[in-house]
């Protein structure tokens, strides 16, 4: 299986569909792997995957913000296509009266 490391910045949009996925409402600290990279630096991520793929996203506040985006733009597009149907119903002076 291949693993790569994938900066926020460089996110496709099928990366981005699996992290809102696997992390709808947002990953927490038991999510997070660390490792050191090549340069020895500290790297924090979140792991997800394809059929021969393993992503290490590095996590910080720009990726929340880029999945909350693109949840919200997901969301939008799937209420988009929704036809909302509301059913008013007539009442009299009278029941109206007696509810209240």
């Amino acid at each position: 299986m291949i693993r790569k490391i994938v900066d926020y910045q460089k996110l496709n949009e099928d990366i981005l569909n699996l992290l809102v996925e696997k992390f709808p409402d947002g990953y927490d600290d038991k999510d997070i792997i660390t490792f050191r990279n090549a340069s020895n630096e500290i790297v924090d991520a979140v792991e997800v995957k394809t059929e021969d793929t393993t992503y290490l996203v590095k996590v910080g506040k720009r990726l929340v913000q880029a999945m909350e985006d693109f949840a919200d733009d997901d969301d939008y597009d799937d209420d988009k296509d929704e036809n909302i149907e509301i059913e008013i119903e007539d009442v009299d002076d009278e029941q109206a009266d007696d509810d209240y």
